[in-house]
């Protein structure tokens, strides 16, 4: 054995599997799987890879059952009914997964294969619960796809707390146990790091250098426009990282606020009025201060209404506010683990 193999044996024994979402992408299929499977000759460990057709209106998926077929029952196709977009795709294969540990990556070919081993021997030798790809030297038009990600990167980094440098680096690596508790939904897979970061801590999100890769066949399914959905789903990002359970603070907070500043107007204009006997019926600050007044009953009163939903959405279902790792630790019988006398 060599003495790369051997290093590679000698990880944490488990099972990978590589999700790989996939939307009209018939010329990508081919080279994928011959790098893919070139990458992983000499891996020490049971592994999959996962083809997640995206509804595509091209041969992606014929391409996707004849190249299958010739590599055998590790190659798994999963094909959704139509185009649902990448998140729901990557989670679509997260799902399917059977593996200890999950990889997700483009189907583009910009993404290197042989850079899969290397981030999840540092999953499994850091005891981390996420390794995340970064872009370092990036093979993409720098004013419709770098500037705009390097603007966005330094946003989420300053509002999710998680400070990575590449977020929309789609080779990431899990602890499967992790990102199956991660629902994604709507266009959340680049936040993903910040999703992981609310069932973990942020020590245990790392990245690493990665190589990137020009595209060579097919079209980019990105455009500038993503730029303002990023700015749009990083508000929900912020308020579930924050406030999932504890709505009530969100809405309260803005609520006080308000009420603070139209107490303040209003308090004013009365003063005005006792004292100096001055009319304040046609003043225009009169009615900004009613405006707040009412806007801080109605934030008060979306608090009080959210904080009730949140509380039915966690007794009504199986999710709990928190997260235990250390699942051994509940399975005691009633009669062991209690200390008695003598």
């Amino acid at each position: 054995m060599t003495e790369s193999a051997a290093e590679k044996n000698n990880t944490q024994e488990h099972r990978l599997s590589v999700v790989l979402p996939m939307y009209n992408e018939e010329e990508n299929i081919q080279p994928m799987l011959l790098q893919m499977h070139e990458a992983m000759a000499d891996y020490g460990h049971p592994w999959e890879i996962l083809l997640v057709n995206d509804g595509s209106s091209d041969q992606t998926l014929q391409r996707m059952e004849s190249e299958a077929a010739s590599y055998g029952s590790h190659v798994r196709i999963i094909d959704l009914q139509r185009n649902f977009g990448q998140t729901a795709a990557m989670q679509a294969g997260i799902d399917a997964a059977r593996g200890d540990v999950i990889v997700t990556m483009d189907g583009d070919l910009q993404n290197d294969p042989k850079d899969i081993v290397r981030l999840v021997k540092r999953l499994q030798d850091e005891n981390l619960d996420m390794v995340a790809g970064w872009r370092k030297d990036r093979k993409d038009d720098l004013v419709l796809r770098k500037i705009p990600s390097l603007i966005a990167n330094r946003l989420i980094r300053r509002i999710t707390g998680v400070h990575l440098h590449d977020y929309g680096c789609s080779l990431k690596v899990y602890r499967a146990s992790i990102i199956k508790d991660v629902r994604l939904y709507g266009e959340m897979h680049r936040f993903i790091p910040a999703w992981v970061a609310t069932r973990t801590t942020a020590q245990r999100i790392k990245e690493e250098v990665v190589t990137h890769h020009p595209r060579r066949y097919g079209t980019s399914k990105y455009g500038i426009s993503r730029t303002f959905r990023v700015i749009l789903d990083l508000l929900a990002v912020y308020f579930f990282m924050r406030y999932r359970t504890r709505p009530g603070h969100f809405f309260g907070s803005i609520g006080l606020w308000f009420g603070t500043l139209g107490g303040l107007i209003l308090g004013y204009l009365l003063f005005l009025k006792i004292f100096f006997g001055e009319a304040i019926g046609g003043r225009p600050l009169l009615l900004v201060g009613i405006l707040f007044a009412v806007f801080s009953v109605q934030f008060l009163t979306t608090g009080v209404l959210s904080e009730s939903i949140s509380r039915t959405y966690y007794e009504s279902s199986n999710q709990k506010s928190y997260a235990i790792r250390n699942h051994a630790a509940l399975r005691l019988d009633d009669d062991k683990g209690w200390k008695r006398l003598g």
